[in-house]
Order: structure tokens, then sequence, then C-alpha cells
């Protein structure tokens, strides 16, 4: 079996060497001493950290709140508790980076009634360096400023923010590194994500991920199954498996590794937990992943599929390297091999040369597929990628009225899918609260509430659908499992 092969080969991927991690650890305990000197020793120290956007940055989050964890802060969600503020930044749509301008145009104020405050951005937008120069030259409340390629370098960040009592902004051009050992610290509850990958190598025309994330680099498979017992351990019972593709996993290493191998090793890691996945492009969606789906008990049925199109000719201009054709097979042959498989996508409308012909046969797409749920935008220009170029005719107004004849017949489709679970009896994770008393999800990824006692989260439980709402269902507790 593939995890018995030998791990320890050379890889191409740069790894964080281990005296820079130590380096970094000195770093920490300094920012400790400089922190009790800029609030004094009895103040007790509190951060904000806000991640915007997708899992992968809130992993990154984690990892952030981890540091500074270290450091001695607690955490707060209130502004004007928080010693210190980063945003941890989104730049795939244009929504996400006027959010956060907004956010830390408001800090001003907070800032000039308190001096001390330190406010920080990282993340993906500000890898951009036209973004970096406007928080530089706009924004002069932010003190510090860092991209994706050194999350690992925060604490010296922090220090020389510090003790040189001046604006650091450190971002770095490359294709990232692995950093492996940084301490996490992940919010208390039922689900635990943890990256497999980093980066990506796909370029599609639309996508800003590969110019802020740099090159795919997987990290080895034993320190991904380490995190995966851990977080078992810690009693978290869904485990989601992250990456911009996981679906070229071990590409890069050199090591006979690939995404189906990992999941197989994960499926054998003692306890009861679930196992999600995301993202997954399609033309690396081999079969071989789809009969590892079907043969993982703990792997669940549900497969996150972005197809962004059903059009070829707007695939091809989006760089996807698959047709409607190929992914409608790969459609068709997991639902033979795993029982009761749902689908959600993304889909863009009113992509640069997108026509009336072109959005038509993504409405057929979607009605031939019948996906549960879709994750719909309205293209947003990305600087720096190529479809910021393209000639982009169709007016806001007609891609607006596609977006929601798009969204009359998801919504035609999901009400039939949830109508038709009136009746049966699934068994949910109890993830949190809701109006009816409880929610939890299904293996396939839908939502259910019910009637139940908070000491329930965290428990899998059989529940039977009694009623059928838009996007979730209701229902009746049967038994703990």
């Amino acid at each position: 079996m593939a995890q018995q092969q030998n791990l320890s080969h050379k890889r191409p991927v740069p790894v964080l060497p281990p005296e820079e991690l130590e380096q970094q650890k000195t770093y920490l305990a300094q920012c400790a001493d400089l922190l009790t000197q800029r609030f004094g020793e009895e103040h007790t120290l509190l951060a904000l950290v806000h991640s915007y956007g997708c899992q992968q940055n809130t992993s990154d989050g984690e990892r952030l709140m981890g540091i500074l964890a270290e450091m001695g802060f607690g955490f707060t969600e209130e502004p004007s508790e928080a010693d210190l503020i980063l945003y941890n930044t989104c730049a795939v749509r244009e929504n996400a980076e006027v959010r956060v301008y907004g956010n830390v145009g408001e800090l001003s104020h907070l800032k000039a009634r308190r001096p001390e405050l330190l406010i920080g951005l990282c993340g993906c937008m500000v890898q951009q360096q036209h973004v970096a120069d406007k928080i530089k030259h706009s924004y002069p409340q932010v003190d510090f400023l860092f991209g994706t390629h050194t999350l690992y370098k925060f604490p010296q960040i922090l220090w020389e923010t510090l003790s040189k009592q001046k604006r650091i902004f450190d971002v770095e051009e490359s294709d990232g590194v692995i950093a492996e050992g940084l301490p996490v610290r992940r919010t208390p509850g039922v689900k635990a994500s943890i990256p497999i990958m980093y980066g990506c190598n796909n370029f599609c025309t639309y996508c800003v991920v590969p110019l802020v994330r740099g090159r795919e680099r997987s990290r080895m498979p034993e320190d991904i199954l380490s995190e995966v017992r851990q977080a078992v351990a810690d009693e978290f019972q869904e485990i989601t498996l992250l990456g911009q593709n996981v679906n070229s996993y071990g590409n890069d290493l050199d090591i006979g590794w690939h995404f189906p191998d990992l999941l197989r090793a994960v499926n054998e890691i003692p306890g009861r937990f679930w196992v999600r996945f995301l993202s997954s492009h399609p033309k690396d969606c081999t079969r071989e992943l789809i009969d590892t789906i079907a043969a993982c008990d703990k792997v669940c049925n549900h497969i996150y599929l972005p197809v962004q199109s059903g059009s070829n000719r707007i695939l091809k201009l989006m760089n996807r390297n698959y047709t409607v054709e190929w992914y409608q097979e790969l459609i068709a042959y997991a639902r033979e091999k795993i029982p009761g498989v749902m689908f959600t996508t993304d889909l863009i409308v009113g992509f640069p040369g997108e026509t009336e012909e072109d959005f038509r046969q993504t409405l057929e797409l979607v009605k031939h597929v019948r996906f549960a749920s879709l994750f719909t935008f309205i293209y947003s220009k990305r600087e720096g990628t190529r479809a910021a170029a393209m000639e982009d005719p169709v007016p806001k107004e007609e891609k607006s009225r596609w977006f929601r004849e798009l969204l009359d017949v998801q919504r035609k489709i999901g009400a039939e899918y949830y109508q038709a679970y009136v009746g049966k009896t699934f068994t949910v994770l109890a993830d949190g609260k809701s109006d009816q008393g409880l929610s939890g999800r299904t293996e396939f990824n839908a939502v259910i509430d019910f009637p139940g006692d908070e000491s329930l989260i965290g428990k899998f439980l059989r529940v039977e659908v009694v009623g059928a709402r838009n996007h979730d269902l209701r229902g009746e507790l049967k038994e703990v499992l």
C-alpha cells in the first residue's frame, strides 16, 4: 500500500529550515517582553483576528492566533477592547476588498483615541503590491502588513514594529514555502480544517490565487496525518482537508503519494469522525479518487466540484482544461459508484465575452446535473489576471438578469431535492444551535434543524426529516449513536 512507502525522499518544495523557525520563536519571546513594556505588566492583552474569505484563510488565521496566544494574548471580537487588530484578507472578489478598506478606514478613529493600539493586515489581498502601496499611502493607521508568503515571520514583523517604532511592510515575492511547526489555536467546536497543500498551478484566467499564494506545494503526509490525529484526539468530529486543488496533492513530492493515498491513510486513523475536502478541480478528479471515496467509510459522500461554466467555449477562455462532456462523465461515474453522493459547484456569470447562448448552456448543465446547491458569482475583474484584459461588452444589467434566472432555476431544483428527503432518516453530526434547538449536517452536507439539548452538540445522531424549507430541513431526533 502507498502508506507503507518510504516518505523520506528529497522534495523540490522549499521547506522552512528548522533554524528559521527557532529564530521566529526567539522573536516571539522578545515580542512578549516589548508588549509588556508597551501596555504594562498588569494589563491583559487582547487581540482581534478576523479572517475574510475561504477556509484556507480561516486556517491561516488559526495559526496567527496560535502565535499570538504564545505571546500572551487572549482574544476578543470587539475592536474597542483589542490591543492588536489583525485583518487576514481575501483577494478573490472585489467585494471582499471593499469590505477590508471600509473596515480599516473605520479603525482610524479608534487609533486616534488609543495610539498604542496595533493594527495589521495580512493575507491574499495585501500580497498584491498595488494594494500594499495603497495601504501604505492612504491608511496611516496600519502599523504592519505582510503577505501570504511571510505568515511564519509574523513574530519578527511584530518585533520590528515594536522595537523600531515604525511601520513594517513585508510583501515578499516568492512561490512560498512550507512552514511546519507553527502553533495552532482552533476555535472550540466540532470542525477542524487542516491544510494539505498551498498554492495553485492552474492559472485560470479569472483567478488571482496563483499570483498571491504561489505555486503548488504539498505538505508531507506524516505532517498532515500527525495534525489529523491531534485534531481527533482533541475531539473534533469533522476534519476538512484543504487546498486550492486537493486533487493535485503530492504531484510535487516525488514519493508516490497522491490525494487518494492520503484519503485512505486518514480514513485508517482510529476514532469516529467524518472527512471532507475542498477545493477539487475537475481536470484532476480521477476515477481512482471516486473509487477511494466510495471505499472509505469516513469520507463524506459530498463532492464540491467547481465547474464555473456550462459552455466549452467559455471553459477554454477560462483555461479550465476540461469540457462539459468530461465533467458530466465524472458526475455519472460518481453517482454510479457512491450511493447518495451529492454535488455542489461554483458558477461564474458574465465572464468576459460570454453570450446569451453560453449562459443558456450553463443553465442546461445545471438542469442536467441537478446540483444540491450552487455558489454563484457575477464575474469580478482581478488586476493581474488575463481575463482582466479581455473585452467585456455585456452590460452589468444583463449579467444581473442572467444571475437571477440561474438562481431561480437552482431554487426549484433545491426545493425538489429537499422535499424528497421528507420522511427519511439520516445520520447527522450536530454542530450548533438553531431556532429549532440544534442544527447539524448530513454526510451529503444537507443542513437539518431539530429540537434537542445543547449537550448533544458534537455527537452523531439519527434524525428523521419531517419538513423541508428552501435551503434546509426540519427533523426529529430518533437516536443518539
